[in-house]
């Protein structure tokens, strides 16, 4: 019995080294973003980590830094790219200035011309080539960055007005806070003086008066910027931001040093993350616009159909510019349009049939 007691004593001891050892050994990955620690991108964010930490039985242990927290959010990639720091999450178009192509996977304007909404997107991305050109875009980009791609975020709504607009002559008459880049510049093209601003300087700017009217997003962030305290009227139906993803950005030479094993449940994390936070916007932008209209007075409003026209009209041209400048932009367009030609019928019919069948219900609500 001494003898059996001797050896169960010295197994724990072991297991208690191996779990020391396993401990000490675990890789710790501190990722920047560019979001305040409050924003519906973090809920997500932190459940992708949590993920990546349960499949990888805590040997990753992924830890998120508020904006700003190491360097400015604006140079957050050259920070991951120099390994200043292990990683970064913002959205890939925020890196347009580095290639152009950033664009067509972060906010493709305007379904890139071609009818693909954020699900079909996420066909082409994992199904059409589109995860094979995103890998690549980091060295077409020069950066030693491992991709993630995490969080769809579209459609976004057109935006907050104080009186209704009618068309697109009334919109001209306004200053209005649009995304920066391409999406920003395609209203310039169509004659709205679009003004790019942070998600912060937004609300204090309209009670000053510097602009008239805005969009940042969706109605759960829209609200949680308290847009609806000065404008009433709201704008679901947009074209410039159809297609939002929020990307993690991961040092090269980080990524490196993962497993095999852990690369794949990193990868395995973000595939789910993809689904999952679809399915949160879904319902959480639900609640808040139901509390948007029940308890803050405002009122939805279709579109103008002349901004469809215009809008799409200035994206194809910019598109089209930027194709003829840019080789792998044009790669990446020509991809995207391959499977256009294929996808969207299809799904441009199954989703007037979904939105015929939601319309139905919610004008019951009516």
């Amino acid at each position: 019995m001494r003898g059996m007691l001797k050896t169960i004593a010295a197994s724990s001891v072991g297991l208690s080294m191996l779990a020391a050892v396993d401990a000490s050994a675990a890789t710790n990955i501190q990722i920047q973003t560019v979001v305040p620690d409050a924003a519906d991108e973090i809920v997500m964010l932190r459940d992708f980590a949590q993920t990546v930490a349960d499949l990888t039985d805590g040997e990753v242990q992924i830890e998120i830094l508020p904006n700003n927290a190491v360097v400015p959010s604006a140079d957050v990639m050259d920070a991951v790219d120099k390994g200043l720091l292990d990683g970064g999450f913002a959205w890939t178009h925020y890196w347009s200035g580095k290639h152009p192509a950033a664009m067509l996977f972060g906010s493709p304007v305007a379904g890139a011309g071609l009818g693909i909404d954020n699900i079909a997107f996420l066909s082409w991305f994992q199904y059409g080539g589109g995860k094979e050109l995103y890998d690549q875009l980091w060295q077409e980009m020069g950066v030693n960055v491992k991709g993630l791609m995490l969080q769809p975020v579209g459609p976004e709504a057109l935006g907050w007005f104080s009186e209704p607009i009618n068309s697109m002559d009334d919109f001209r008459k306004l200053r209005f806070r649009a995304p920066p880049g391409i999406p920003g510049q395609t209203y310039n093209d169509i004659g709205v003086a679009a003004v790019a601003m942070g998600g912060g300087d937004i609300l204090p700017a309209l009670e000053k008066g510097t602009i008239d009217a805005a969009e940042w997003c969706c109605p759960k962030p829209d609200s949680v910027f308290g847009f609806q305290k000065v404008l009433k009227h709201y704008y679901l139906q947009g074209l410039h931001q159809v297609v939002v993803n929020a990307d993690m950005y991961l040092n090269g030479d980080v990524w490196n040093k993962l497993t095999p094993l852990q690369q794949k449940a990193m990868e395995v994390a973000a595939n789910a993350s993809l689904s999952k936070a679809i399915s949160y916007r879904i319902y959480e932008n639900g609640k808040a616009l139901k509390d948007l209209t029940d308890n803050h007075e405002v009122q939805l409003h279709d579109t103008p159909a002349d901004y469809f026209v215009e809008y799409m009209a200035a994206a194809n041209a910019t598109l089209e510019k930027n194709a003829a400048e840019n080789e792998f932009f044009a790669e990446v367009w020509g991809s995207m349009r391959e499977f256009a030609e294929i996808a969207v019928p299809f799904w441009a019919g199954a989703q007037a049939s979904n939105a015929s069948l939601g319309a139905a219900f919610a004008n019951t609500l009516k």
